[in-house]
């Protein structure tokens, strides 16, 4: 009788030990996989007929795996980035899988073998000086929460940080001594000192003053409206208000979508020696 693996036996090894311990990979990669994974197991019951506790690796053969990236790119309505990204993380468990069992090999190796899907590169949206200054200014520091967003936005212009080394950033991470720094955890749980202007630590010095966590012993730096960590929703939230708020006088800024993708482009810019901007 041929051996069967059941997909449930390697969930557990996959996420904590696979993804985490070996490759040591961010809590926030891990649940990306996870949803992918997610995705995958509940199409593959539906188009089965079967319970997902009952799905083996057997089913999830290259048609199935073929018919999934079709279903999330067109009924679902997914990008081609998206796409890929779920493709790689099924690749990455047919990787685990057939380290864990050698007679799979061929079976895994088909499904590691489907390509990405070449996708076309939108131009990145980049921000003017005279815009990121009309930003900064359309922040009241008077407002419930002007220090913070004053603060938040001169540390995106200053650091280029990605959005998730926002979050994450702590208080203890701040050096505010003459010269000042922060050291922020990046991709790949690699961590970095980035210098920040002597505007930015005034920024950051008059928030923490004003600083109301919801409970005492929150460290993370900046904190949402009820005192707890700020998410990505959050910030991109600001942005999209103080941007609104700026187009008013800022025309040009009606034309661009601006995220916390655009402040790191922005900072990044200003590496060529031409651009000695520095928001006042």
């Amino acid at each position: 009788m041929k051996n069967v693996h059941p997909v449930a036996d390697y969930m557990y090894s996959f996420f904590f030990q696979f993804l985490s311990d070996q490759k040591g990979l961010s809590s926030n990669s891990i649940l990306a996989y996870r949803d992918a994974i997610k995705l995958l197991l509940c199409f593959a019951a539906d188009s089965l007929k079967k319970a997902v506790d009952q799905l083996s690796i057997e089913d999830l053969d290259e048609k199935l795996i073929l018919d999934f990236l079709h279903h999330i790119e067109i009924e679902r309505k997914c990008s081609v980035k998206t796409r890929n990204v779920r493709l790689a993380a099924i690749r990455s468990f047919f990787d685990f899988i057939s380290r864990e069992e050698p007679e799979l090999l061929q079976h895994c190796r088909r499904i590691r073998s489907i390509p990405l899907k070449r996708a076309e590169h939108k131009t990145v949206e980049y921000l003017e000086d005279d815009e990121v200054q009309a930003i900064l200014d359309s922040v009241d520091v008077n407002s419930r929460n002007g220090l913070r967003d004053k603060a938040l936005f001169l540390f995106l212009y200053n650091t280029g940080a990605r959005v998730q080394e926002v979050i994450d950033v702590k208080i203890s991470d701040l050096h505010l001594d003459t010269p000042g720094k922060v050291n922020l955890l990046g991709k790949g749980k690699k961590q970095r000192a980035c210098p920040i202007w002597p505007e930015t630590v005034e920024a950051i010095k008059n928030y923490i003053k004003h600083r109301e966590p919801d409970n005492p012993d929150e460290q993370h730096l900046f904190l949402n409206a009820h005192g707890k960590s700020i998410t990505r929703f959050g910030i991109r939230h600001i942005i999209k208000k103080y941007t609104g708020k700026a187009s008013q006088e800022c025309s040009s800024l009606n034309d661009k979508q601006v995220g916390p993708h655009t402040f790191r482009h922005y900072a990044a810019s200003r590496i060529i020696p031409h651009s000695d901007f520095k928001p006042h």
